[in-house]
């Protein structure tokens, strides 16, 4: 068998790179993990390269040599950053792994829409982590906690303002129970909570997911809604979801409930939402992700709002490093080598 040029654009450890050259000595791999941070820095806005790249790390190399890597390349492992000007520059690649799981990490770039074999990490992620912090959240509102920095603040105790719930009996409503929104079903019905939730594409009459008491598709949302006490946001951002939390669906949700979202910050109408917490209609919100987290801080009407939870996109990091985009590279590679199927790629229309 020819060699496969493969090349990896992010940091890999030295069990990671075995495990891919591992997989077939057709295998050519080009460890190329930082080299590319300072286009990233010139290319990719300041706030991004800064969250995402190590102090200082300006990459190696020169462009023409970084130009020379990618002519050549078939395969490319990367992440997130990338070079926006990638399929420009590999003319050759025929398959670009991405280490996340959201596709819409993509779209910025030529990646995106291209005749290029695109896949993800879409449900071999830190699935567990996110779906404990989506019950941290839970939790966070349920037991009144957000009303403690409010004392501090004060500097003393208003003890009328803890309205603490018991959420053994309450309902939880996953949007989008995919590989996240699973794990959601299965701590909430752990906690002994009611789980209902939606998928693009439900199997009519299948078995239910483990804690799952219903399943419905994108058209049952509004149905599930209004007996909500929680709902998790685990959805793909796509056309379909941009902004799917609106001022109608906020109406549409119980009075008194609570929003988790670990997905992307786009699928919630941000205004919408500030306004459906000013008017008390929600507990509060939760929020791993917000609109161009990776562009800049989020909004002041948010973050200053005491029943607004926002972490900078950390709901997937615990002390285990459970995430499976390798291993999920390395069968897919597999199955590249040997003409199959791969899994997880994206459908352009779809959007993931």
């Amino acid at each position: 068998m020819p060699k496969i040029n493969v090349l990896n654009i992010q940091r890999l450890n030295d069990s990671d790179r075995a495990k891919i050259e591992a997989v077939d000595p057709a295998i050519c791999l080009t460890d190329a993990g930082g080299w590319f941070d300072g286009e990233y820095r010139e290319t990719w806005p300041a706030y991004t390269a800064t969250r995402y790249l190590r102090p200082n790390a300006a990459g190696s190399g020169t462009r023409e040599e970084r130009d020379r890597l990618l002519a050549e390349v078939e395969v490319i492992l990367g992440g997130w950053p990338f070079p926006l000007d990638l399929r420009a520059r590999a003319p050759l690649l025929k398959w670009f792994h991405q280490r996340p799981a959201g596709a819409s990490n993509l779209l910025r770039g030529d990646l995106w829409g291209s005749d290029v074999t695109v896949t993800t990490s879409r449900g071999v992620g830190s699935t567990l982590a996110m779906a404990e912090y989506a019950v941290a959240g839970i939790l966070y509102f349920a037991k009144s906690l957000h009303q403690v920095a409010v004392d501090r603040a004060a500097g003393t105790f208003d003890h009328r303002a803890y309205r603490p719930l018991l959420i053994e009996g309450k309902t939880a409503c996953v949007v989008g129970a995919g590989g996240i929104g699973l794990e959601v079903g299965r701590l909430c019905a752990a906690l002994g909570m009611r789980v209902v939730g939606t998928r693009r594409h439900p199997k009519p009459g299948g078995a239910l997911p483990p804690g799952f008491g219903e399943l419905g598709g994108p058209d049952d949302l509004d149905r599930y809604l209004p007996a909500s006490d929680f709902v998790v946001v685990c959805c793909q951002w796509t056309p379909e979801t941009n902004r799917l939390f609106d001022n109608s669906r906020f109406g549409l949700m119980k009075p008194g409930s609570v929003l988790v979202n670990v997905a992307r910050g786009e699928i919630v109408d941000e205004d919408a939402l500030g306004d459906a917490l000013e008017r008390d209609h929600l507990r509060g919100a939760a929020l791993d992700v917000y609109v161009g987290e990776f562009e800049h801080l989020p909004t002041m009407r948010l973050w200053s709002n005491p029943r607004v939870l926002i972490t900078p996109h950390v709901s997937g990091a615990s002390d285990e490093d459970r995430h499976g985009a390798i291993d999920l590279f390395c069968d897919n590679l597999r199955a590249y080598l040997a003409g199959k199927p791969l899994r997880n790629v994206i459908d352009w229309q779809r959007g993931y």
